[in-house]
């Protein structure tokens, strides 16, 4: 008995449809990248799990896919003496030190492990290439990453991302920069309502300081950034959780509820804030709102968010996410400075900033508010009809000729009856139908039929050509 196909939970298939519109968003940002003299790279969809572990906190290290090793890998695993029955463990309940045992469980079966990101990998790309690339080097990258999440709407196990980072300066053009592809991309697809959450790792330390949570401000940040998903309570309840005091978290709840415009916030954490480091997260913070004013009106939608703290650990300066308003999807952009990433493999002291577009969080933003508009299905402009085997044969040149002159076309695969192929035709959603019988080719005038407006006119080849075009 034959079962019924599935897909694993958290991925998806793409028809023709979804295909053309995911093009759509592709087409539209890749143009801006390169605008901005980013260039194309390409990464493996699997990395070693020692370049992965350790990059993205604990919680991102728990997310990580771990692809098995090759041939009967159980003989090759380590014994662990201690449980030789591996099969009565129960793997959920492991805490504490017997976390090790999962560990040295992992590490015999699993050595890589499917990407959980783009920039990590690109890091470990640079250090590898680093005498053959320029620097400072700027690329962007357009490939699938993978996360053991839970799926839910909006957030998948599979999904694209579209990667532009700059490595090798510390200039702060780079974050304006990025601001500008931002609101670049969006304006050019449609998406006019998003705020650009703008906030510093460095500002997020000083806060930390001036609560009294130096120590602590690992478990700060990853509190804070749960912050829009789960409020101020549930914040401060994790917070108590990890132990940090209560005269800190009521200093903390008094700073994340600051408000007003962007320089009434600089102003008012400014009197907070006397550390070096938080001191110096705010006037980088200022130097870009100063550069992004120098290119020309500061985006509207920028947002200096004192709660954003994204939970990714490499992390150091400015950080980016940008919220589509008025939908029910969450992210669908973000990204940051990471002042050391490459160090981890090597190459110490070179700096970067980079962001990614989440595709897919963007194509359900765009299909909620209903922005995809009259995008055809069809990547094909006309359709040559199939009259006879004699017809056929001389169609084939008319088809070639088309094609040669850029427009794309196909012509039905058999002799039909004419409602059939004219149904293929519209069911595809074919621009145009090209009329090909005896009549035709012996007038030399074929029949060229508007399949939207339903208008029919008899041209030659070359006035078809040049209406279609």
């Amino acid at each position: 008995m034959s079962s019924k196909p599935t897909i694993p939970s958290g991925t998806r298939d793409f028809g023709p449809d979804k295909m053309v519109r995911r093009h759509f968003i592709f087409d539209t940002i890749k143009p801006v990248f390169e605008k901005f003299a980013f260039m194309p790279i390409e990464t493996p969809a699997m990395e070693n799990l020692k370049v992965l572990t350790g990059k993205y906190g604990d919680e991102g290290d728990q997310l990580l896919f771990k692809v098995l090793n090759s041939g009967n890998y159980l003989n090759k695993s380590k014994p662990i003496p201690e449980h030789s029955n591996l099969y009565t463990l129960d793997i959920q309940r492991l805490d504490g030190p017997d976390k090790s045992i999962l560990n040295t469980l992992t590490s015999s079966i699993s050595d890589k492990g499917l990407r959980y990101d783009l920039t990590v990998p690109f890091a470990r790309f640079v250090v590898m290439n680093q005498n053959d690339i320029q620097f400072p080097f700027k690329r962007y990258q357009i490939q699938p990453v993978w996360r053991a999440d839970r799926p839910q709407h909006g957030r998948y196990r599979e999904f694209y991302q579209c990667d532009a980072d700059v490595v090798g300066t510390e200039s702060l053009i780079c974050e304006a920069e990025i601001i500008l592809m931002m609101t670049e991309v969006f304006k050019n697809l449609g998406i006019v309502d998003y705020d650009i959450k703008i906030n510093n790792r460095k500002i997020l330390s000083g806060i930390a300081e001036a609560i009294g949570a130096k120590d602590q401000e690992t478990d700060v940040f990853v509190a804070i950034d749960k912050l829009d998903k789960i409020g101020i309570e549930k914040v401060l309840e994790e917070l108590d959780q990890r132990g940090i005091e209560k005269s800190a978290q009521e200093k903390l709840k008094a700073i994340l509820s600051l408000s007003g415009t962007n320089v009434e916030k600089i102003v008012k954490i400014k009197s907070i804030i006397d550390s070096e480091t938080g001191q110096h997260g705010i006037k980088e913070l200022e130097e870009v709102f100063d550069i992004l004013s120098n290119f020309g009106d500061v985006p509207t939608q920028i947002d200096f968010d004192i709660t954003l703290a994204r939970g990714l650990s490499y992390y150091t300066g400015a950080i980016f996410e940008v919220k589509a308003n008025n939908t029910t999807i969450g992210s669908i952009s973000g990204g940051g400075r990471y002042d050391n990433l490459t160090g981890t493999f090597g190459l110490q002291g070179v700096s970067g900033v980079g962001f990614s577009f989440g595709v897919d969080r963007i194509y359900d933003v765009m299909e909620e508010l209903d922005l995809f508009g009259e995008l055809k299905q069809s990547t094909t402009k006309v359709m040559l009809t199939n009259f006879d085997e004699d017809c056929t044969s001389k169609g084939l040149a008319i088809l070639t000729k088309l094609r040669s002159e850029g427009i794309n076309a196909e012509m039905y695969p058999k002799s039909a009856k004419m409602k059939k192929q004219m149904n293929y035709a519209d069911k595809k959603g074919h621009p145009y139908v090209l009329f090909l019988g005896p009549e035709e080719f012996s007038n030399n005038l074929f029949k060229l039929k508007n399949m939207e407006s339903g208008e029919q006119k008899e041209v030659s080849i070359e006035q078809a050509i040049d209406i279609m075009k």
